[in-house]
């Protein structure tokens, strides 16, 4: 509501005693009211149109349009009250249409609570405690549509990075156990991307998502690098005759394992000092450019401390096993 409309109601029944038909009445309201442009003047370049109807004084309220003649094909001159009903009504200011259908839009502002969680509980409230009349509809737009179309494009693209980070990783390895371990990578940096998201107040969002992909691919291939370095240390010590039994394996583990420590570091380094900057950014850009390093930096810094510690272990637990059943 909020706009003010002019209605005019033609009674059908009278103009058949005039002899008048709906398009003889809508042409002297169009004229004589609303204005009809009849020519355009031609001032040099500018081009102006010309359009004719009654006065102000003549028009400017309802009484006075009631008293508008309207011309019978008898020669007649008609009051314009007599064939047709005139009131001002209330009504939408614009009318909205969408699928060719009308519509009408409620603008919430919601704070201290995210688009998706807010749309499910009051989507809940709305189907409990409003009945919906047949052939009405309800469709929750905006932001929340955005969201809805960013989640059905990244849920098919996050399992099908994991997949070909998996592929590549197996093709380099040519092993599936070596696979696996390089990829719990992953849910160790994944840790720390999450709980830097949390620290900063970060919801989940598609610039999000792209630093989870791409942190993803960063901690796989430093995993291979950690592996890499484990498994020469390992083929190292059998080609020289040094693997025995468990306790040369896990010295040759830690000799690995040590070498590793500062390329890791210098790794984590290089990558914080890119990223680190980009926290501090402003200007255009800068809060999406944030949302994108924010779980490279956390996840980083958790792949660090869970990797060097967990992978070594890990590697001493595949490789005596397999160490076990040769020696048997």
């Amino acid at each position: 509501m909020g706009g003010n409309y002019l209605d005019f109601d033609i009674r059908r029944e009278a103009l058949g005693r005039y002899g008048l038909t709906v398009a003889d009445v809508q042409d002297v309201i169009q004229s004589a009211i609303g204005g009809m442009n009849i020519t355009t003047t031609v001032e040099g370049l500018e081009r102006y149109p010309v359009n004719v109807r009654y006065s102000r004084e003549l028009r400017d309220n309802v009484a006075d349009m009631r008293e508008i003649l309207v011309p019978t094909p008898l020669g007649q001159q008609i009051p314009l009250g007599q064939p047709a009903d005139i009131e001002v009504r209330r009504g939408p200011p614009s009318i909205k249409t969408e699928n060719a259908r009308p519509n009408a839009w409620i603008y919430v502002d919601i704070r201290d609570i995210d688009v998706g969680t807010y749309v499910g509980m009051a989507g809940r409230a709305v189907a409990e405690q409003v009945d919906v009349p047949v052939g009405y509809t309800v469709n929750w737009s905006g932001q929340y549509e955005y969201m809805l179309r960013a989640q059905r494009r990244i849920l098919p693209v996050v399992p099908m990075t994991l997949v070909i980070i998996f592929v590549i990783i197996y093709l380099n390895t040519r092993s599936l156990p070596k696979t696996c371990i390089v990829f719990l990578a992953v849910p160790f940096s994944l840790v720390g991307a999450f709980w830097l998201l949390y620290l900063l107040d970060y919801n989940l969002s598609i610039a999000v998502w792209v630093g989870l992909i791409a942190l993803a691919g960063l901690d796989a291939e430093t995993g291979v690098v950690m592996l890499l370095y484990l498994d020469i240390a390992y083929k190292s010590a059998t080609q020289e005759g040094r693997m025995r039994h468990r306790q040369d394996l896990v010295e040759a583990i830690y000799h690995g394992a040590v070498h590793r420590v500062r390329p890791k570091i210098m790794t984590a380094a290089v990558i914080l000092a890119g990223l680190l900057p980009i926290m501090w950014s402003h200007g255009i850009g800068g809060d999406v450019m944030k949302r994108i390093a924010a779980p490279m930096v956390g996840g980083v810094v958790t792949s660090v401390a869970t990797e060097l510690p967990v992978y070594p272990v890990i590697y001493h637990i595949w490789r005596g096993w397999k160490l076990q059943n040769v020696s048997k």
